[in-house]
Parts: C-alpha cells; structure tokens; sequence
C-alpha cells in the first residue's frame, strides 16, 4: 500500500467513525479530482452507511446546473476561487441533505496556470453540520496525479479537523 493510500485509510477511519456517530452522511462536489475523493471514500467497505453521493462538475454549466453556481462568479472569478469552492460546498449540502460536504477546484497541470492562478492551485470548502461554509486552499507541487492525490488528502483532512472541533 503507498503513502497517500494509507494516509488516505488513516483518514477515513477517523472521517467514517465521526459521520457515524452523529448518524450524518457525506457528499462531495469535485473539478479537478474528477470524483477521486468519492472514489476513495466508497473504496472504503461499509462506507454506504456514510457516504450519500458525489458530483463531479468539471464544466462551468455542471458547476451551475447541479450544484447551482452562479454564472455571474464562474465568469467573475473563475472556477479557481473561493467563491465557487463555496457556492460548490453549499450546492452539495443543499441538494443532498449530508451533514458533511466538501468541494475541491483547482488546476491540476501540465497546463492551465495564469498569473495569480498557478498550476497546482485548489480551492476547498467544507460545510459540516449547520456552520457556516469554511473555505480555504494550497498551491500543490508536482506533476497531475501529485497534485490530484495532494487535494484529495486536503479535502480528507479538512473535513476531520472540522468534525473535531465540533467534539
């Protein structure tokens, strides 16, 4: 097993074990990962008692017909931004109902960078329970799949801290 497969397990332990404990449920809303979250956390056994569903919204329109991203920020913004990692956190808990959503968006490489807008830069938001969205993001190193794995344990992390300040 790599690293990141067993980060990845470490993770969702502590993730599945919380979500089941309140009786919550989780969503994810992904771009750049292409649903590589989901992917981990249903590769989990058991993870249906927990994990509700994934959207995976690489297009603009995705983005605005199933999570309900505005177009005037996805113009404004981009899909790089914390505006939309927000809207994407939110339209996932609001259309599914989970206690826990994450969304990541970023650039994931070879190409794709602009000024302000590297390649390796992700944006996230969480929203966990009935707080507000918290948003943040991390310019990640390496090739595609790097960066990829790099959001993937982001997102992972970002929903335990969250879950653990709740205790």
């Amino acid at each position: 097993m790599s690293e990141f497969e067993e980060n990845v397990q470490q993770l969702l332990q502590v993730i599945s074990s919380s979500l089941m404990s309140r009786n919550w449920r989780m969503a994810t809303a992904e771009s750049c990962t292409g649903g590589w979250i989901a992917k981990c956390c249903t590769d989990l056994a058991g993870s249906s008692e927990w994990f509700d569903r994934a959207y995976v919204t690489y297009s603009y329109c995705a983005k605005e017909q199933m999570l309900g991203v505005s177009h005037h920020d996805l113009v404004e913004f981009g899909a790089v931004s914390e505006q939309v990692a927000s809207q994407m956190a939110i339209g996932a808990k609001t259309r599914s109902g989970a206690g826990v959503t994450v969304s990541a968006t970023g650039i994931a490489g070879p190409g794709g960078g602009m000024p302000g807008k590297p390649v390796g830069l992700v944006h996230f938001g969480w929203c966990i329970g009935d707080l507000p969205v918290q948003c943040d993001f991390g310019v990640f190193e390496g090739d595609r799949e790097a960066v990829r794995q790099q959001t993937v344990i982001h997102a992972l992390k970002g929903i335990v801290s969250r879950l653990q300040s709740l205790d």
